[in-house]
């Protein structure tokens, strides 16, 4: 049995996929703006995963803009036929770099064009819509005209399925009443826990979760009770984070992101690390 395998697969839309994947957000520049340093590190980091066994990546045309894209069709394609991708839509990029939103039917269905265009793909496995109402977490705000939109797509043959993210759990339900839900992507770590129930709900109805920011995101995860739970297991904080996640429900996905193929290797390792019942007493009291 391979490292992924251990940590097994769930159900993505019509696919199983192991549940360690790639996010590649950090294959863009810093801030996730403009092009990487190292381009061919970068693709470096692409082939290593697929060689690994991921199956499962998960990216954004607005991650660059472009760049991110097309960086995985050149080191990528033609794709493995066990490779899901999955993007999101519903933003866009300011001239500094900032993050814009781009709910509007129009803007939407622009956004799945070029996703399709730099991925080199004439359809998407899953694509997410992001809700916008809060850029910096899920808001309450009505999501129809957007997933009626993706709906819309999806008849066309262009979108296999639609996930949501950065949503909260009345837009998951309000959403169900419009199109099918495979996934719903929002933050969620050791340390950030706010969609407990939400997690739970969803594995009852065998619905993915995939926590962004899984290592903590920008600000990576600072916590005293995580460095000594990792020392005591001789392994890194990264790592058993990771393992927390796939300890913590089955429906989790995972898509830890890295630029570095060495970083890459560390965070597929955590498949391989079990939590003994008194480490995940300790973790549980980070988030209290």
């Amino acid at each position: 049995m391979s490292t992924l395998e251990k940590a097994g697969t769930f159900e993505l839309g019509d696919r199983t996929v192991k549940r360690l994947g790639y996010g590649a957000m950090q294959l863009a520049g810093k801030g996730v703006f403009g092009p990487p340093k190292e381009r061919d590190a970068a693709i470096a980091v692409l082939r290593a995963a697929i060689e690994a066994g991921v199956d499962h990546i998960d990216t954004s045309d607005f991650y660059g803009p472009h760049v991110t894209n097309q960086i995985i069709r050149e080191a990528l394609h033609p794709y493995p036929d066990n490779l899901t991708i999955v993007t999101k839509v519903s933003a866009k990029r300011g001239p500094n770099g900032e993050w814009l939103p781009a709910m509007s039917p129009a803007e939407l269905t622009s956004a799945v064009h070029d996703n399709l265009r730099n991925l080199g793909l004439d359809v998407i496995d899953v694509v997410n819509l992001r809700s916008m109402y809060d850029v910096h977490g899920p808001a309450e705000g009505p999501l129809e005209e957007q997933l009626t939109a993706l709906a819309e797509l999806q008849q066309k043959g262009l979108i296999r399925h639609i996930g949501l993210s950065n949503v909260t759990a009345k837009q998951v339900a309000d959403g169900r009443k419009i199109t099918d839900i495979v996934c719903v992507q929002n933050m969620y770590n050791v340390a950030h826990r706010d969609d407990d129930g939400l997690i739970d709900q969803l594995a009852q109805d065998g619905t993915a979760y995939v926590p962004f920011f899984p290592l903590g995101g920008f600000s990576p995860l600072q916590s005293t009770t995580l460095n000594d739970v990792a020392a005591s297991l001789n392994a890194t904080p990264m790592q058993v984070a990771l393992a927390w996640l796939l300890r913590r429900s089955p429906n989790i996905l995972l898509i830890p992101g890295t630029s570095s193929v060495g970083h890459l290797k560390e965070n597929l390792a955590a498949a391989e690390l079990t939590l003994p019942a008194e480490a995940l007493a300790q973790l549980d009291t980070i988030a209290a």
